[in-house]
């Protein structure tokens, strides 16, 4: 057990015992992070009472950490005061991620206890397409005019900054809000009371406009080690800015999604103990139809094939072995291909170059495992023409497997469709039917 789930033992025990009291004060001494892990842990019937235990600030920070189902049943079960409470002080992305997850008539209580300005800005947001840059941008970011000095700067961050997101990057505007240069609180700290914000900024700014992809986004957060990032409308006027917390629920989002769909699954945001039977069966039939019926392709091809394996019994005892090493070679390129693009270390214009180095590394790898199997049949005492064909044949696989793989995600790319869905399962049918087309030509070949 570890402290974190000791703790949390202890603080079952004090609302067990009644001692709430001892338990207000050690909750709102802990990470508000901590503390909506804690919320797990506790019965849906006490729920309400351990979140009227904490402090004003820490009940909207623990709040935005919770998960849907969690926030769903406390608004629900709070007055209209305190959802207001929890809403003035909830940081405007924060918000709009929990009214995004909740039913539409607890959304409209919500709204209804907010006010008209802070509405106003949440619809906006909800109106941004998902995934895009403005569905998770945040407006609480520092600004200064291009022609204020240092110390009218530092004047005003003093006054504003405690409700900003983060204070470390600050924007500089011109009349026009115009995004014109950005500057560090480094900067500014150590430049000269006197000196304009225009003559000490960075002008170089990297940003993004409010419909660009949050996986581009991400990606420029990993390529220039960034903390936060501008976003800007069509006229480059400066309309929000995404930090590097909301950029990690991005990742793990596209990551979950890719790994759903490798897996030959319809992505689902909801958690898998909290997602009923029939959605996750209803996720899963799908490609299950898709790949069961692609599966006939290799029936019919080993059914065209009869006399061949009527001359040769044996032959049908190296399926396995051979759409096995096929299947398992494809996915070993598609995984790799995949994972080049989605960080950008491959690009379209590599696909001559990812197609010849998949080639050699097919033709390395099938010839190892085709010298390994030979060896295995020779002392096995299997015939030397069934031999050869199966030898020949895991090399021929391997290499057109490791080409299948590394090219269908890249056609995926080119098509506009997500380069996941030709991994895993579907590689493998592909890639099965091949080998056995080259198995099957390569025996009438050696054996009849």
């Amino acid at each position: 057990m570890d402290i974190r789930e000791n703790i949390f033992e202890q603080w079952l025990e004090l609302i067990e015992n009644g001692e709430l009291s001892r338990l207000k004060i050690e909750l709102n001494q802990d990470n508000p992070a901590n503390i909506a892990e804690f919320f797990d842990e506790i019965p849906v019937d006490m729920q309400l009472l351990v979140f009227r235990l904490l402090t004003k600030d820490n009940a909207a920070d623990t709040f935005s950490f919770m998960d849907s189902d969690t926030q769903e049943l406390i608004i629900n079960s709070i007055t209209d005061r305190e959802v207001r409470r929890i809403l003035y002080d909830l940081s405007l992305d924060d918000a709009v991620d929990f009214l995004s997850e909740i039913p539409a008539n607890l959304v409209t209580r919500v709204l209804k206890n907010t006010d008209e300005e802070k509405r106003k800005l949440i619809n906006q947001f909800l109106n941004y397409p998902d995934d895009s840059a403005g569905s998770i941008m945040t407006i609480e970011f520092v600004e200064f005019n291009q022609n204020t000095t240092v110390i009218k700067a530092m004047e005003q961050l003093k006054k504003t900054g405690v409700n900003k997101e983060t204070i470390y990057s600050c924007y500089v505007l011109d009349e026009r809000r115009v995004l014109v240069g950005i500057i560090s609180l480094r900067t500014l700290i150590l430049s000269g009371d006197d000196v304009h914000i225009k003559d000490i900024m960075e002008n170089n700014v990297i940003f993004v406009k409010t419909l660009d992809d949050q996986e581009d986004i991400a990606n420029l957060f990993k390529k220039y080690g960034l903390i936060a990032l501008p976003v800007v409308d069509n006229e480059k006027r400066l309309v929000g800015i995404i930090t590097v917390d909301d950029i990690v629920d991005v990742i793990e989002q596209e990551n979950t999604e890719d790994i759903e769909k490798m897996s030959a699954l319809i992505p689902s945001d909801d958690q898998y103990l909290k997602t009923g039977v029939f959605t996750l069966a209803k996720n899963r039939i799908a490609w299950l139809l898709i790949l069961m019926i692609s599966g006939t392709i290799s029936s019919a091809i080993i059914s065209g094939y009869e006399g061949v394996l009527a001359s040769s019994i044996i032959l049908s005892s190296f399926f396995p072995i051979l759409m096995d090493t096929g299947g398992n070679a494809g996915s070993q390129s598609s995984t790799l291909i995949i994972r080049g693009m989605a960080v950008g270390e491959i690009g379209m214009s590599d696909v001559f170059k990812v197609i010849w180095k998949e080639i050699r590394v097919g033709l390395l790898a099938g010839s190892i495992l085709g010298l390994v199997n030979f060896v295995r049949l020779v002392l096995l005492r299997t015939p030397l023409n069934v031999n050869i064909t199966v030898s020949l044949s895991l090399i021929v696989a391997v290499v057109v497997a490791k080409s299948i793989g590394c090219l269908l995600p890249m056609a995926a790319k080119k098509l506009k469709f997500d380069p996941a869905i030709m991994a895993g399962p579907l590689i493998t049918t592909i890639v099965d039917a091949t080998s056995l087309i080259i198995f099957f030509n390569l025996a009438k070949a050696f054996v009849l």
